[in-house]
């Protein structure tokens, strides 16, 4: 053995003796506490390292929320040709969702489109019979169209589901009132009235045919 290589050969017992004595000593890393906390409070990231924290990303509206506050943004400023577009784009992702064929429905009886409005209604009450506002909806579409045999059975539908909601006897009382019913129609104004003292327009239908029968 040369000089050189018994050299090579105390270099490489001195770097395995050192390999050993750490693997043994029970120093080493391991894994699932590579960190210690210094302190109580010590974190990774969070509060003392700012600059480690995740912010929460904004969540995008969906697309049909945004063509449903387009809708409701066109309503409000009158401008029901607009809602209806966007109406128009909505059915196109979703034709069975309720709160379109609502709004639908509503905008279609402002352009007095009323066949349009009654699809609406009808398709409302096919996903859901106990929708007492789309009884009392398609109850004065029916009026509009001069269906009432219709319009009251709606509306009587819609006051048996919700009995305590004044505006559903309003509704009827005036539906009534248009068919020269007037005494049937006082008692629902009455109703009404009694079920919310605040329907002025109730107060002033019952004193109108309370005088009318003196």
């Amino acid at each position: 053995m040369t000089t050189f290589q018994l050299l090579l050969l105390i270099i490489a017992g001195g770097v395995f003796y050192l390999f050993f004595k750490q693997l043994f000593s029970g120093n080493h890393p391991k894994r699932g506490v590579d960190f210690e906390a210094k302190v109580g409070d010590d974190q990774i990231g969070g509060i003392n390292r700012p600059d480690k924290t995740f912010s929460t990303p904004e969540v995008e509206p969906t697309r049909m929320e945004q063509l449903l506050q387009m809708t409701d943004d066109a309503v409000e400023k009158e401008d029901f040709e607009e809602a209806k577009k966007a109406l128009g784009s909505a059915f196109i992702i979703d034709e069975k969702n309720p709160e379109v064929l609502q709004k639908m429905g509503y905008v279609c009886m402002q352009t007095g489109e009323y066949e349009e409005a009654k699809e609406s209604f009808e398709k409302l009450l096919l996903l859901d019979e106990s929708d007492d506002m789309a009884h009392v909806s398609l109850a004065n579409v029916l009026h509009k169209l001069g269906e009432d045999e219709g319009a009251e059975k709606h509306h009587e539908r819609a006051i048996e589901l919700d009995p305590e909601y004044a505006p559903h006897h309003f509704n009827y009382a005036n539906t009534l009132y248009d068919q020269g019913r007037k005494k049937e129609a006082l008692v629902g104004y009455t109703k009404a009235y009694a079920l919310d003292d605040t329907l002025e327009e109730a107060k002033k239908m019952i004193k109108e045919l309370g005088s009318d029968n003196e």
